[in-house]
């Protein structure tokens, strides 16, 4: 069961980012993936202080052939946002209603953290404690600067940046940090709220936090040989960023390396077009593992491609080609259209096993739904419109709806963390068939030779079960974006109005299951059918960081954050692309 994901992965803190201190390497390729360096979970709680002195570095490898930052003109890239007619007075008397109900909740949990959990990463929402996971640097304070400039909450934010202004990036709890998420909460909250206020303070910080993953602390730095996708490859958008803004081509020339490698190696993989979710960075070689998925583990990098070829402008051509390629491989092998009592056509994308059979590869999918993979849909319908392939848009409305369906087939009205489904023969024509669901049920908890539907009947009763679903393998809810995250950029991209609906429907029940007397907290089991689910006491800062702040320009004027105008890092910190 994938327990690692797009955001929250600490099983490996992936070594490509030892790309965050280019000065500290000489040149990134198959040989000297060495340089790259592995840690472990920073673990919970506050650890002593150790103080590391980043500037006192030796640098280890030096570059030599520094990249230049691309120049020349910006293209003008297709139009991504849809043209919104005027809505009428109710429509907005009724949007702005639930654009209230979403900032009172962040209001409530912001109040509760500066109160109980001020400069620590996270508030536990039920027992009013803190908790550190990420460093101890105010994640829940950095992820939520951009949130309170766009939610209008301008007093809050300048409190919040002379805070952040104070984070001391040389203490950290351990000589271990997930340079990953250090990356996208601290490093792209930093850039987001620079863009937002043109605050000098910020960009200093933006600087202090990509040293902060200075590789190994200035010990021997060796690579892994077991690294995961989505953390070696999702530092695009942040460095890039971080060059455009400082001039300073290192930063850039350290993401170009893996990537450019990760291209080489794009069509000689088991899936060609697609890398798999563990490479060997020792040895610089991301073809050989045998799962390839958008899910957990690989989802970012895959997301990164169309963005950061928006936020350069279309001067990085090798993005789009890049991920022009992974989704076609994308669309043929992992998105298909699960079984469904009311036959909705859908797509839920799934996981790809290669395995070696004599001289070729057999494939298998495994039908298997994450929250996580959520945010595929939103990518498709972005990807779609700015290379101008409509199917893309389509594949992103019907992933989309496939994560839609599955919030409103739950008890509770909110989508479980991990699930199985059962594959359409057809995704033209697919009918329901109620013995056949049975069967696969019984298929999927080990039960292969019995077939008596009543024994199906017994195990869905006991796991509760909902029709359409074969199993749920991981009944939790994390307060997780990705879901609204989709809707969001499917309605800026399309318009729909019953998307609104649906958003509106995910809000209250997320908020009637979650809300806790100080704030909001994840949950245990979803499936609950007699009674409130069990809270779990936690509230990691991307709730606030992401998932509210999706909510609340879900039901905020189209032009606010323009998708014509800003990409969304992993972490949903907005990002200006270059314009012509």
């Amino acid at each position: 069961m994938p327990t690692l994901g797009r955001r929250k992965t600490w099983a490996f803190v992936l070594a490509a980012v030892v790309l965050f201190s280019l000065y500290t390497f000489q040149r990134l390729n198959a040989n000297d993936l060495r340089l790259l360096t592995n840690s472990g979970n920073t673990g919970a709680g506050i650890a002593p202080k150790i103080k590391s002195k980043w500037a006192k570095m030796k640098p280890k490898y030096r570059v030599k052939d520094m990249r230049a930052l691309p120049t020349g003109q910006p293209l003008a890239l297709p139009k991504v946002q849809n043209d919104f007619s005027p809505e009428s007075d109710s429509d907005r008397d009724v949007r702005l209603k639930r654009r209230d109900a979403v900032l009172a909740s962040f209001q409530r949990c912001w109040k509760s953290y500066r109160k109980l959990a001020w400069m620590s990463d996270e508030l536990t929402p039920v027992s009013g404690g803190r908790h550190n996971p990420f460093g101890g640097w105010g994640a829940t304070l950095v992820d939520s600067l951009d949130t309170l400039w766009i939610m209008g909450l301008k007093e809050e934010f300048e409190h919040a940046v002379a805070a952040a202004s104070k984070i001391n990036f040389n203490k950290v709890p351990k000589h271990d940090i997930n340079v990953f998420e250090t990356n996208i909460r601290y490093l792209g909250g930093f850039l987001a709220a620079t863009t937002s206020a043109d605050d000098k303070r910020l960009l200093t910080k933006a600087k202090g936090s990509r040293r902060a993953a200075l590789p190994g602390w200035g010990q021997v730095q060796v690579a892994h040989d077991h690294v995961l996708l989505a953390e070696i490859g999702s530092f695009s958008l942040e460095f890039i960023r971080l060059s455009i803004l400082t001039g300073d081509p290192k930063w850039y020339d350290a993401v170009q390396r893996i990537i450019e490698l990760l291209q080489a190696q794009q069509q000689t993989t088991r899936l060609p077009g697609m890398w798999p979710v563990v490479g060997d960075a020792r040895k610089g070689d991301f073809t050989k593992y045998h799962d390839y998925t958008l899910g957990a583990m690989a989802d970012s990098l895959y997301e990164y491609l169309p963005k950061t070829y928006a936020l350069a402008g279309g001067l990085l051509p090798m993005y789009r080609e890049m991920y022009e390629q992974s989704m076609d491989t994308a669309i043929q092998h992992n998105l298909f259209r699960p079984m469904l009592p009311d036959e909705k056509d859908v797509l839920v994308s799934g996981l790809v096993r290669s395995r070696a059979d004599k001289d070729k590869f057999a494939r298998e999918l495994r039908p298997e739904g994450q929250h996580l993979v959520c945010f595929a849909g939103g990518m498709f319908a972005l990807g779609g419109k700015l290379i101008n392939n409509q199917t893309h848009v389509e594949k992103g409305e019907k992933l989309t709806d496939g994560c839609i369906w599955a919030y409103q087939a739950m008890p509770l009205g909110i989508m479980p963390e991990w699930f199985d489904m059962l594959p359409c023969e057809s995704a033209e024509r697919c009918p329901w068939d109620e013995d056949k669901w049975r069967r696969a049920v019984l298929t999927k908890a080990g039960l292969d030779g019995d077939m008596d539907p009543k024994h199906g009947d017994e195990i869905i009763a006991h796991k509760r079960i909902p029709k359409g679903f074969v199993s749920i393998g991981d009944s939790r809810y994390l307060l997780r974006p990705e879901a609204i995250e989709s809707v969001f950029i499917l309605y800026r991209v399309t318009g729909r109005k019953n998307l609104l609906e649906s958003a509106w429907n995910m809000f209250e029940a997320i908020e009637e299951n979650t809300k806790t007397p100080l704030a909001n907290s994840a949950l245990d089991d979803i499936t609950v059918t007699d009674g409130k689910p069990s809270q779990t006491d936690s509230m990691e800062s991307f709730w606030l960081g992401e998932t509210l702040k999706y909510f609340y320009l879900m039901f905020s004027e189209p032009d606010l954050i323009s998708l014509d105008e800003y990409v969304f890092n992993t972490e949903a910190h907005p990002l200006k692309r270059l314009l012509p």
